[in-house]
Parts: structure tokens; sequence; C-alpha cells
């Protein structure tokens, strides 16, 4: 049952990633942009969480933590600069 739920969800997130990347393509705005750039980080964190899991190393979940917290610092530098023209 578990190998079941581990690739539903690893099939879920591999679309989640191409629909993503076709919003970044797509999308014409900078917001939706910044937007859809951070959403496709996040699920690469939720990506190597899920590979964490599936191989029972601690590694991964850090490396995953260490990406979204970089991404969410990203995505405010890039909407402050979007919005005010300076990051600080």
């Amino acid at each position: 049952m578990h190998e079941v739920v581990f690739y539903a969800a690893a099939a879920w997130l591999t679309v989640l990633l191409a629909v993503g990347v076709v919003a970044l393509i797509m999308v014409s705005s900078t917001a939706g942009r910044i937007l859809a750039l951070d959403t496709l980080t996040l699920v690469l964190a939720a990506l190597l969480v899920l590979y964490g899991a599936a191989n029972r190393s601690p590694y991964y979940v850090d490396a995953a933590l260490i990406l979204a917290l970089l991404a969410f610092v990203g995505t405010v530098a890039a909407a402050r600069y979007h919005g005010e023209r300076k990051i600080f």
C-alpha cells in the first residue's frame, strides 16, 4: 500500500512540476513569473522530501528545508524589487 501512495505522490508532483514549467513559460507578467518560480521551487522541495522518505535519508529533508527557505527569501526580494524597485 505504501508503494502505491509513493508512486501516486511522485506522479502527482511530476505533473505539478510540468504545469509549473508551462506556467512559467506562458505567463507574461513579472508577478506571475515570480509566483510560478516560487511554486516550482516548492514542488521541487516536496519531491526532495518524498525521495528522502523513500530512501530513509534525512539529508534530503534538510536540503528541501534549505531550498524552501531560499525560495521564500528570493520570492520576497523579487516581489519587493518588482513593487518598489529596491530590495532593502
